[in-house]
Formats: structure tokens, C-alpha cells, sequence
């Protein structure tokens, strides 16, 4: 693997790990209910679902609109 690449993996490593202390901390040290938090993480999944959904229709549509208006140009 090259060190680009051991460099990402050891990112996503320590990135998932301070989520996972994120978490611990808000669990134990301020009494956050795990159900809450996991209600927040399907709240927060919904949204990019969403989000996602919404950017793909907006592709269709301008490649749909792109399409249709490549025939039409100034005419001499």
C-alpha cells in the first residue's frame, strides 16, 4: 500500500474512533439517553437521504432540459 494510502486508512481509523469517544462521552459523561442519540443518527441518515434524492433530480432534470434545447441554437 502506498503512504497516500496508509494515510487514509490511518484517517478514517482515528476519525471513527473520536465518533465512537464522541458518543461514549455524550452517553456517560452528560447523561444523554443512547435512545436519543439514535434517533438523532435516523433523523440525520433521513436528511441525507434526502439531500442526496434531491441533488439526483436536479441532475435529471438539467440533462433532461440540456437534451431537449441541444437541437435548438441561433439560427442563420
Amino acid at each position: 500500500m502506498s503512504r497516500a494510502g496508509q494515510r487514509f486508512v490511518r484517517s478514517i481509523l482515528i476519525g471513527t474512533a473520536c465518533l465512537a469517544a464522541l458518543v461514549w462521552m455524550a452517553v456517560r459523561q452528560f447523561g444523554v439517553a443512547p435512545r436519543e442519540l439514535f434517533e438523532l443518527l435516523l433523523a440525520s441518515g433521513l436528511v441525507v437521504v434526502i439531500v442526496i434524492g434531491l441533488a439526483g433530480a436536479t441532475v435529471l432534470l438539467w440533462l433532461a432540459l440540456r437534451k431537449c434545447l441541444a437541437g435548438r441554437g441561433p439560427r442563420r
